[in-house]
């Protein structure tokens, strides 16, 4: 392929296509092969490596804590009482198109971000735009947005509405202030019925409500979450920290 090719292939954002082309042509078994099939495996090899990337850009944007966490490296522990079957239906994605939310029950360390982070990034898989934020870094990401006179609240809050599946962690670990509770509200409204949301939180919902700082309000995002969400509820005798940190690997 001679360089002016090369040039327009790149200009057309096709590298993998070149690079793809280019292992053709040091390939002994590719020679022998008639156009249609070396341009067929030529696409391939390059949808392929643009799918990679997607994926890649996908996770990398999703601010995950960790990429290590899968759905097929669950610990399905007697003592953790997690549903199988719930948990692997969860991983097709299906309550994200429904626009379902999940709820992640359980104590400090019980897997509840893994469980959350390992969903997520099956619904990268999925080519999904995800999201990982903790609830304090939103709460201020919006109150430095409210704050500004440009705009960037409502920008901010409609970037959120956007995201396929939100994942929360730390939810509720603290009682929240009235404009907190409304910044909370405000979001949750903006996703009902579009998209999908994670929830981990030491609380079950019932314990909520004296968190959200105005009964009213509490009322109200209670009333948009609960009723749209599955529940998993992640118990243990240990803590996954204690399972498989240092001194539990002694």
């Amino acid at each position: 392929m001679n360089q002016e090719t090369t040039r327009k292939l790149y200009e057309m954002r096709l590298s993998a296509m070149v690079e793809a082309l280019n292992a053709q042509e040091t390939n002994e078994n590719c020679r022998g092969m008639s156009f249609n099939d070396r341009f067929e495996l030529l696409v391939d090899t390059a949808y392929a490596a643009r799918q990679s990337n997607k994926l890649e850009r996908l996770i990398k944007q999703a601010g995950f804590k960790t990429i290590e966490p899968s759905i097929t490296n669950i610990d399905y522990l007697p003592d953790r009482h997690l549903d199988q079957q719930l948990i692997t239906r969860l991983a097709s994605g299906s309550y994200i198109k429904e626009h379902h939310n999940i709820i992640i029950m359980g104590a400090s360390g019980n897997g509840k971000t893994w469980l959350a982070t390992a969903l997520g990034i099956e619904a990268c898989r999925q080519f999904l735009r995800v999201k990982y934020v903790r609830l304090p870094e939103l709460l201020d990401d919006l109150l430095i947005a409210k704050n500004e006179a440009n705009g960037d609240f409502r920008r901010i809050l409609e970037r959120y509405r956007k995201i396929d599946l939100l994942i929360i962690d730390e939810w509720l670990l603290t009682d929240l202030s009235l404009e907190q509770s409304t910044f909370i509200l405000e979001l949750i409204e903006r996703r009902l019925h579009r998209t999908s949301t994670i929830f981990c939180s030491q609380f079950e919902p019932k314990g909520w409500h004296s968190k959200l700082g105005n009964a009213q309000i509490a009322d109200a995002i209670l009333d948009r979450i609960v009723h749209d969400s599955y529940s998993i509820v992640i118990d243990g005798s240990k803590s996954m920290r204690e399972r498989y940190g240092i001194g539990g690997a002694q």
